[in-house]
């Protein structure tokens, strides 16, 4: 077979110098410069022509809203990766019937809509800024989901209650305020509360303040009210905890732990052999308790007659008892007059006798019936 002569000609001079300038243009990615949220960031084409729709997008709906007189800000606009669907975050205090905006801008950018509303906390995420304490806000660097706080958090860190020291750039409580709360509440459990009576090595007093880092307590002793003192967690005993109420005992004046005279005395052991109780016996139990019966000693014939006599008496009644003289039958005296029978009475005896007696009929000569 002949072999197929190719006609191009060898790229030389100008010719291959244009084609290697295309192919490595081609190689490099077209970056740009766009402004985003006030930062200039290199992106590549396809990125910057996402970031221009989506400012366009913003600018759109403000005119929108503006004009349908909706109640609610608008916060930004995101646009898929497929750049098929167009997402509006806005913030409002209460529903907004948005169906009206909706159409519109479906027809004016011919792809999909979605209004989200989202809270305080979550605009502040998207739209960044500083935070009181000089730094980046937490919410948008490094927090992923808001933990729940409460003003009781403030409390236990004995922090300002005023809203405009303990709230962030949202208008809610800092998020910071959960970070060392866990720290906080195992001190509180190591630590008396305020108003409550402790013994120091000073005598007995009052706690009027409680350093929850360092661990040390205030306390105004109970001889001399003017003298405040500072001890440590470790140095007090707590004889109540807490401020004292109405129903509560009085305390001991001789209860004093730390600044008493002696230690504590410690109960002597026992000697006293340990008391043996009966086998307990259950009403409603289907076992019975067996005890065993002590070995009795060998007796003699005489002896075993007696105890075998003893065996076969009866049980005497509960009544009766063991020493009392046995009762003799009391004996009718035959010389006794008894009464004479009435002649009622009779007529009655004989009346009833005849009355049980059975009538037979007189037999006849030939003994048939």
């Amino acid at each position: 077979m002949a072999k197929k002569v190719s006609t191009k000609k060898p790229l030389t001079g100008n010719r291959r110098s244009h084609a290697l300038n295309a192919t490595k243009h081609a190689q490099k990615p077209n970056f740009q410069k766009v402004t985003v949220n006030g930062v200039k960031v290199v992106l590549t084409a396809r990125e910057a022509r996402t970031v221009k729709k989506e400012e366009e997008a913003f600018g759109i709906c403000l005119e929108k809203i503006s004009r349908l007189q909706l109640d609610m800000k608008l916060v930004d606009v995101e646009m898929t990766f497929d750049r098929n669907k167009l997402i509006f975050y806005f913030t409002s205090d209460g529903r907004v019937d948005f169906r009206e905006l909706v159409k519109e801008l479906a027809a004016v950018f011919r792809m999909r809509i979605e209004l989200r509303q989202i809270g305080v906390r979550d605009e502040a995420k998207m739209l960044n800024g500083i935070g009181i304490c000089g730094r980046p806000l937490c919410c948008a660097t490094f927090l992923g989901d808001f933990q729940p706080v409460s003003i009781k958090m403030a409390k236990e860190q004995n922090l300002s209650l005023n809203p405009t020291k303990i709230s962030g750039i949202c208008g809610r409580l800092m998020c910071c305020l959960k970070y060392e709360q866990d720290a906080y509440e195992d001190l509180i459990r190591t630590s008396p509360k305020l108003e409550s009576f402790v013994d120091t090595p000073e005598g007995r007093g009052t706690v009027t303040e409680v350093d929850l880092l360092r661990q040390r307590v205030k306390v105004r002793m109970e001889d001399s009210p003017e003298i405040i003192s500072i001890f440590s967690n470790s140095d007090i005993a707590i004889l109540r905890s807490g401020k004292a109420k109405k129903n509560d005992p009085p305390i001991p004046a001789d209860l004093a732990p730390i600044s008493g005279s002696g230690k504590r005395i410690r109960r002597e052991e026992s000697t006293e052999e340990p008391v043996r109780l009966d086998p307990i016996k259950f009403r409603y139990s289907t076992e019975k308790v067996v005890e065993e019966e002590p070995e009795a000693p060998e007796t003699t014939g005489d002896d075993a007659k007696k105890q075998q006599r003893r065996r076969n008496r009866k049980p005497r009644p509960e009544g009766q008892k063991a020493d009392a003289p046995k009762q003799e039958p009391v004996k009718k005296d035959a010389e006794q007059p008894q009464p004479e029978p009435s002649e009622d009475a009779a007529k009655k005896q004989s009346s009833r006798r005849n009355h049980h007696r059975r009538y037979r009929k007189p037999k006849t000569e030939g003994g048939n019936n």
